[in-house]
């Protein structure tokens, strides 16, 4: 399709270019004020007709203002008077201590404050905490609430992404306990969901292991050595470690049917498919990716309970609105620019690599596979490049090896879970089997890694370089799907045979 034909496509779906002028709008939050009422007038320009060009460019200046009201909300703190001081703090644990050089790091979030004997009003504001090597950590779960001791500091340069957290500064401890206490609430019951799951995910398998299926089926890779978090980097295998759009989707994929075969009507099997889905995104840590596809399958959801057609493009708008709008700052998250990415570059090139690779005779099913990967692949190739300064040379080949035990894995990982829940035991027999998938993966990313030159350091140097490459890509997928023949009924109807 042309540009004009995708300008004239996008104008006969008017919700589609209001949502995107929105989410445009909370992109430019950032920008000073003369560049986003450049963007309003550009989305106005591009809407075309007059009352269609009004919503366009109130979309984008409602979708930036609102974007700097939530900025200004979440960037409130009573803390930089106390920044340099020693405090002790009880805090809420927000995730788990993700190791990091001389140490590891938590977010967490505060329930009580004091310096020098005084308390300070700083409840509900999240902080980092850097605890060090010397430094006895308690065995604390997600929720346990950790009384701590040290100094309160400005996040450093290399702590920056815990500000796209909402983190409003950092604590070094010299001193940590655990309370006893856990958070209550709607969360409290997530984190006691969450609890059983992991016992169970747990049950018979060794440590390696276990810790690979909580990463699978959790997107929890703390426990993982830094050994096997290289290895499935090098292999380009690391988005299975992080809970995302595949995840929602085998969760539906093996909920729908249990639930038709229950004997469900088509209304309660989707309100149970929603409900689901907020069950799963905050059970799985609630990161960018998992949010993305969370709001796209609670949306395709949606649509079906309405009786309409879902629009895959309405879907990702409305994620990314959704997402921006809860934090404006998430669009500088590099798992949130890569799960919206790969999304794009899925759909707008796997249909044409498809069928070029079905017209030499491959298989169907490893056609989509094959294209689906590497559509993946060099969609998210750039952004790897950028934040990361790698390229994997070898993702293509592992991904289409392990593909095969990915859903089966996924899927007994879930359903330990969920048994979980009334008895860890009852998750063992899904737990042996899945211990002989989780091996195969763990081989594939060990061996796909140990290929000489598997990961080559390439970095593009700015936004502007980023910018050029997806042209360029942007170019190629065009070409491709010009040189796609016309579909042939006959030459169809004697494949089929």
């Amino acid at each position: 399709m042309s540009a004009t034909g995708a300008l004239e496509e996008l104008r006969r779906h008017p919700r589609h270019l209001v949502l995107g002028g929105l989410v445009a709008g909370l992109l430019a939050v950032p920008l000073p004020p003369r560049a986003i009422l450049l963007l309003a007038l550009a989305a106005a320009a591009l809407a075309g007709r007059s009352g269609l060009a009004l919503l366009a460019a109130t979309a984008v200046l409602a979708g930036a203002i609102g974007g700097q009201l939530r900025l200004a909300a979440l960037d409130r703190t009573q803390l930089p008077p106390l920044i340099g001081r020693t405090v002790a703090a009880d805090v809420t644990l927000l995730e788990q201590p993700r190791p990091v050089q001389y140490g590891s790091t938590v977010l967490v979030q505060l329930r009580a404050l004091a310096s020098e004997g005084h308390y300070v009003d700083g409840a509900g504001e999240r902080v980092m905490v850097r605890i060090r090597e010397a430094i006895a950590w308690p065995a604390a779960a997600t929720g346990a609430v950790v009384r701590v001791k040290g100094r309160l500091r400005a996040l450093g340069p290399f702590e920056q992404h815990y500000a796209r957290k909402g983190a409003h500064a950092a604590i070094t401890i010299d001193a940590a306990a655990p309370t006893g206490a856990r958070r209550g609430g709607a969360w409290g019951l997530v984190d006691e969901i969450r609890g059983r799951a992991e016992h169970a995910l747990s049950q018979g398998l060794q440590r390696p292991q276990a810790a690979l299926l909580r990463g699978m089926v959790l997107g929890q890779d703390e426990a993982l050595s830094e050994r096997t978090r290289d290895e499935f980097r090098a292999s380009g295998l690391s988005h299975i470690l992080a809970a995302s759009g595949q995840n929602v989707a085998l969760l539906l994929a093996l909920a729908l049917p249990l639930l038709t075969v229950a004997g469900l009507g088509l209304r309660p099997r989707l309100s149970a498919a929603l409900a689901l889905i907020a069950l799963y995104v905050p059970l799985a840590g609630g990161g960018p990716s998992i949010q993305r596809a969370g709001v796209m399958g609670a949306a395709t959801t949606v649509a079906a309970l309405a009786g309409r057609a879902a629009s895959r493009w309405y879907a990702l708008l409305l994620a990314a609105a959704a997402t921006l709008a809860l934090n404006p700052r998430a669009s500088g998250d590099p798992g949130w620019q890569l799960s919206f990415v790969a999304v794009v570059a899925i759909a707008l090139a796997t249909p044409a690599l498809s069928a070029r690779l079905r017209r030499r005779r491959v298989p169907v099913a490893v056609a989509d596979a094959a294209a689906m990967s590497l559509a993946a692949t060099l969609g998210t190739a750039p952004l790897l490049a950028l934040h990361f300064e790698q390229l994997s040379l070898v993702s293509l080949p592992a991904n289409m090896l392990a593909a095969a035990a990915i859903a089966p894995i996924m899927w007994l990982g879930m359903l330990a879970a969920a048994l979980g829940q009334l008895a860890a035991p009852l998750a063992l027999p899904l737990n042996l089997l899945n211990a002989f998938l989780l091996g195969f993966v763990g081989a594939v990313a060990h061996t796909a890694a140990a290929i000489p030159h598997a990961n080559l350091r390439v970095g593009l140097p700015g936004p502007v370089a980023l910018a050029t490459v997806y042209a360029v890509l942007a170019g190629l997928v065009v070409l491709v799907r010009r040189r796609r023949p016309p579909p042939d009924p006959a030459r169809d109807r004697r494949r089929r045979r």
